[in-house]
């Protein structure tokens, strides 16, 4: 087996709460030794890379991202994602059940589990559907989904109104030991809208989603966590009312969590300016004190995670009028410069700003925390600071390369990216 020496990196662990200079021995698909500077490792190595004045961190693990295969294929596949996730420095993801087929039952997730494979992806994390074709009318079989290798349950962006139903589906995963997540929007307030209730809608004559939408669907699910103890995990949080549900659910010890997509850390609705496509997102970009409000959030740990929300598209998706067009951008290769951008804006430690992309995710799929240590897998993202670039879309490696971000900088880049000890992605300029 191949033996990678990984030399005088500044290795951030948060789940050891190591910050400092170290050699990291791979050997083969995990981690041999991790060495002290001075310390020689023992035997022959047979790559050596030197990481001085750069951060070797865990791989991502990312809570949401489609690769849209099966079903979507014209806009993506597992060999073009994979690409984009290990440039990215992803080693691990949740995948969505919004597939086509649904993720509804065992004999889609092994086929979506053998593709992946197939394409040696990262690590898929399947979601499975709450319910039975995502239609919100009966349960899907839970029991069975689990056995698949589903980590959780989720209805993706489709609505549960049932509140007997939805009841049923918290106390079914409670006794099955799984956390539901659940993407809060209240489509009947909703109504088809398509941009955040403000003063860029009523200007540019685009239909509304106001803050209610997502308030009233966080304190439909609240209530049920309230009655049934199970664990849920409310994913793509947009608005600062709903931050504030959150903290409030956990001040008062219910099993609820949160994430945001790292786009909205950084954007408003002004992104809507000219009606450009690609700021069309689902949820939808809000407004200013909603996006320092969910910066604050997850400063303080409220929200515990980002996640990229990857939803790549293929260029016609974008090109109809703004109501019209599929919402969603591409963010996989974004999501450890953005992460690490806020990081740096807010003064946000180092290792909490790793945290937010390691630990807690992992923690909220159940997974065993990732860690920088011997015997541990091999999955690896070397960060590059002070580098400054700026982001090109046509660059991407995601075969959509749709993204509200274009020509933003950026101060950090991944570098190299191993997965089970192979190097997946290096950095060529």
């Amino acid at each position: 087996m191949s033996r990678t020496l990984i030399a005088n990196a500044r290795v951030l662990d948060p789940a050891q709460a190591l910050d400092g200079t170290r050699h990291v021995l791979i050997d083969g698909t995990k981690i041999a030794a991790v060495l002290t500077p001075g310390t020689a490792p023992e035997g022959t190595v047979d790559h050596h890379v030197d990481a001085s004045g750069q951060w070797l961190v865990p791989g991502a693990v990312d809570l949401a991202a489609r690769f849209r295969e099966p079903g979507h294929t014209a806009k993506a596949d597992f060999a073009s994602e994979t690409r984009a996730a290990f440039a990215g420095g992803i080693t691990r993801f949740a995948l969505p059940p919004d597939t086509h087929p649904v993720l509804d039952t065992p004999a889609m997730v092994v086929r979506v589990l053998r593709i992946s494979k197939a394409a040696r992806s990262p690590w898929v994390m399947p979601l499975g559907a709450l319910t039975q074709g995502l239609a919100g009318q009966a349960l899907a079989e839970m029991s069975a989904l689990k056995a698949a290798g589903c980590v959780g349950l989720s209805q993706a962006s489709a609505p549960l109104d049932d509140p007997l139903l939805a009841r049923r589906a918290l106390e079914y995963a409670r006794g099955l030991g799984m956390t539901v997540h659940i993407q809060p929007l209240d489509a009947r307030l909703a109504n088809g809208g398509c941009a955040h209730e403000g003063a860029t809608a009523t200007r540019l004559g685009l239909s509304p989603i106001p803050v209610a939408a997502e308030v009233a669907a966080m304190r439909f699910w609240i209530s049920l966590v309230e009655d049934t103890g199970a664990r849920l995990h409310f994913g793509r949080l947009s608005t600062a009312r709903g931050a504030e549900l959150v903290a409030n659910a956990q001040a008062r010890d219910l099993p609820i969590s949160a994430d945001v997509a790292a786009h909205q850390l950084f954007l408003t609705d002004a992104a809507l300016a000219g009606f450009d496509p690609a700021a069309h997102l689902m949820p939808p970009l809000r407004s200013e004190a909603d996006r320092l409000a969910l910066r604050d959030a997850v400063r303080t740990g409220v929200i515990e995670a980002i996640c990229s929300d990857h939803q790549p598209h293929e260029a016609d998706a974008k090109r109809d009028p703004f109501p019209l067009t599929a919402a969603g951008a591409s963010g996989l290769e974004l999501l450890w410069p953005l992460t690490l951008k806020w990081m740096t804006e807010d003064q946000v430690p180092a290792l909490t700003a790793v945290h937010r992309l390691t630990c807690a995710p992992a923690r909220r799929l159940g997974l065993s925390l990732p860690r920088i240590e011997a015997g541990q897998p091999a999955d690896l993202a070397l960060i590059q600071p002070d580098a400054p670039w700026t982001l090109d879309p046509a660059r991407l490696l995601s075969r959509g390369r749709n993204t509200p971000l274009a020509g933003l900088s950026f101060d950090h880049r991944v570098a190299a990216c191993w997965h089970l000890g192979v190097a997946r992605h290096q950095c060529s300029d």
